[in-house]
C-alpha cells in the first residue's frame, strides 16, 4: 500500500457522486415513472419515483416496498461500478445521487410501514450514515 504525502490516515472513504442518471431528463420531460423503468430498467431515479407515484397514488405498502427495493438494488449496483466500496458518503446535495438515497428512505418507511423493524432499522441507518441531510429530508 502507498500513502499519498499528507494524507488523512483517519479520514473515511472519499464521497461517491453518481452520474447524471438519464432517467432524470426523460421524467423532466413528462414520461411516466412506468414508462422510464421500462426504457430504462437499470435506473434509481426511475425506481424511486415509481415508488413514490406508487406511494401518493395510495398503493398498497407492498407495492411501494417492491419498487423501492428494486431501486435500492439497481443503486448498489451503480455505486460499485462508480466506485464505492460499501461504505463512506453519498451526499444528497449532488443531485445524481438522490434516486439511491430516495430508494433507500422510500425502502425503509415501507419496511416500517409492513411491519419489517429489522429492515427499517437497517435502511434508516444506512440513509443516515450515507447522507444526514437525506435522512433529515426523506425520514426527518
Amino acid at each position: 500500500m502507498s500513502l499519498t504525502p499528507g494524507a488523512d490516515l483517519m479520514a473515511g472513504p472519499p464521497p461517491t457522486h453518481l452520474p447524471v442518471d438519464p432517467a432524470a431528463e426523460l421524467l423532466a420531460a413528462g414520461e411516466t415513472p412506468a414508462a422510464v423503468v421500462r426504457r430504462l430498467p437499470a435506473s434509481p431515479l426511475a425506481w424511486a419515483t415509481l415508488a413514490e407515484q406508487a406511494r401518493d397514488g395510495g398503493a398498497d405498502d407492498v407495492t411501494v416496498y417492491a419498487y423501492s427495493r428494486v431501486g435500492y438494488h439497481r443503486s448498489l449496483d451503480l455505486l460499485r461500478r462508480n466506485g464505492w466500496k460499501g461504505n463512506g458518503p453519498v451526499p444528497w446535495e449532488h443531485e445524481p445521487n438522490r434516486g439511491f438515497l430516495r430508494a433507500l428512505g422510500l425502502l425503509a418507511i415501507s419496511a416500517r410501514a409492513i411491519g419489517e423493524t429489522d429492515e427499517w432499522e437497517r435502511c434508516s441507518a444506512f440513509l443516515r450514515d450515507s447522507s444526514p441531510t437525506a435522512y433529515d429530508e426523506l425520514l426527518g
